[in-house]
């Protein structure tokens, strides 16, 4: 199941939104209120979806300054990815567009049961990134 998220326009340089998403540290102001029991490193980081399951993420790829590739670490319920996507703002240079795409292996039942949280992630982390850097 794929999952294209919404794109966003953020008010900051395709560099400094880079950094800033490649230091788990900063994920948790990203993340939607089902997110608990949060810990982080600059590489790694685990938390609950409150209701369904406890995950651990960890960087696959970092392509610098317009490439993340976010895999599961250690052991997860689902075989998924996230890829956040940055570009330039083509009607403002100083802006950077963002985008969060999920890629998830799941059979139809469950795909029908986390297609909205995983929608919800994606969009999420768009948002939130959007008023970080207001």
């Amino acid at each position: 199941m794929k999952i294209e998220g919404k794109k966003a326009s953020i008010k900051a340089s395709q560099k400094r939104v880079f950094d800033f998403l490649s230091d788990f540290n900063n994920y948790q102001q990203l993340m939607p209120e089902q997110i608990i029991n949060w810990n982080s490193d600059v590489e790694t980081c685990s938390f609950t979806i409150k209701g369904m399951a406890d995950l651990g993420l960890k960087f696959a790829r970092k392509e610098p300054s317009h490439l993340l590739e976010l895999v599961p670490n250690g052991k997860s319920p689902v075989k998924f990815s996230l890829l956040i996507k940055l570009g330039p703002d083509i009607l403002n240079e100083q802006n950077t567009t963002a985008c969060v795409d999920v890629d998830a292996d799941l059979n139809p039942m469950l795909a029908m049961i986390a297609k909205r949280p995983l929608e919800n992630l994606a969009n999420s982390i768009t948002e939130q990134l959007n008023s970080v850097f207001q």
